[in-house]
């Protein structure tokens, strides 16, 4: 199938439409879970996802995603309450807190779905294919519901962009301006769950946390400007979903949803590699100019005391 085939495909073109709006709403959402050292809340939620993908299904009774991504985020705000209890409460830090409950509710989840599959209805079930995602089933409904979630997600952090700039670089001075920091920390939780829920169909559970991040990590390399950052993952994320879509679907038999992911992944290495300033190449100039003009400098003084 080529290119063309590709984009006047109407089924392709609503997939491709899902996932590029999924890759820009979190990338945007996603770089302020990573200034505020959260990148592995993503992970968390997206893994505490999938006993309430069980759960609901061991209800229903039915394969329906509706109530699949119900679920999904009925466990995602158990699993906030429980990371949110943990850390004012204890003495555990949050990153132990947010292992304890990925771990735990991931290792639930498993054991449910093993159940699940064991059952007459396993095999009708289809449960298996949120692990890593399964584009493909996607109809025009959930592509729908993607891209209304995405705009609301990117809407809602662009009238809150100051106050989710001040509670990512300094939580104090925030509270001191009046500021409701705890309710503005559960919120942005909240747009994380709403983005971990939209793009588990697409990219699954165990992999949704890269789509989160990796496009923040990416973009942080080009600028030391907030609100430029925000926009660069979401453009990393928007390119994400969009290449690995289109590489899925002109050769068969490769999974979207690690092709999505393994797009953001190039991009990472690509910043990495080449930004201007904070990049690999650019660091190794730097160093290799300095050592040079530090060399012509010795030999100028030398010559100097030598005459």
């Amino acid at each position: 199938m080529n290119i063309l085939d590709i984009i006047t495909d109407p089924n392709t073109r609503w997939i491709l439409l899902g996932t590029m709006f999924l890759g820009l709403s979190s990338g945007v959402i996603g770089s302020f879970a990573y200034l505020r050292k959260q990148s592995l809340l993503g992970d968390t939620l997206a893994h505490a996802a999938l006993p309430g993908i069980c759960v609901a299904f061991m209800l229903t009774g039915v394969k329906s995603t509706s109530y699949f991504l119900i679920g999904a985020a009925l466990a995602g705000l158990v699993a906030v309450f429980l990371i949110s209890v943990l850390t004012r409460y204890s003495k555990i830090k949050q990153d132990a807190a947010l292992g304890i409950v990925l771990s735990s509710f991931f290792g639930f989840g498993i054991v449910m779905l093993t159940q699940i599959q064991q059952s007459e209805y396993g095999n009708q079930s289809g449960l298996d294919t949120f692990l890593f995602g399964q584009t493909a089933s996607m109809v025009m409904s959930d592509v729908y519901m993607m891209m209304t979630v995405s705009f609301i997600l990117i809407f809602t952090c662009t009238v809150f962009f100051k106050e989710f700039k001040l509670l990512s670089f300094d939580p104090g001075f925030a509270k001191g301006m009046g500021l409701p920091v705890v309710f503005l920390d559960y919120f942005i939780m909240m747009l994380i769950v709403a983005a971990v829920v939209i793009g588990i169909q697409a990219v699954g559970v165990v992999l949704m946390a890269s789509l989160l991040i990796t496009p923040a990590v990416s973009a942080r390399y080009w600028t030391e400007r907030l609100h430029i950052m925000v926009i660069l993952s979401g453009i990393f994320g928007m390119l994400s979903g969009v290449s690995g879509t289109l590489i899925s679907t002109s050769v068969n038999d490769l999974p979207t949803g690690p092709l999505i992911v393994l797009s953001a992944t190039v991009w990472f290495f690509f910043s990495m590699l080449f930004a201007p300033k904070r990049g690999v190449l650019s660091s190794v100039w730097r160093r290799v100019s300095t050592k040079k003009k530090y060399s012509l400098e010795q030999d100028r003084r030398k010559g100097s005391h030598s005459s």
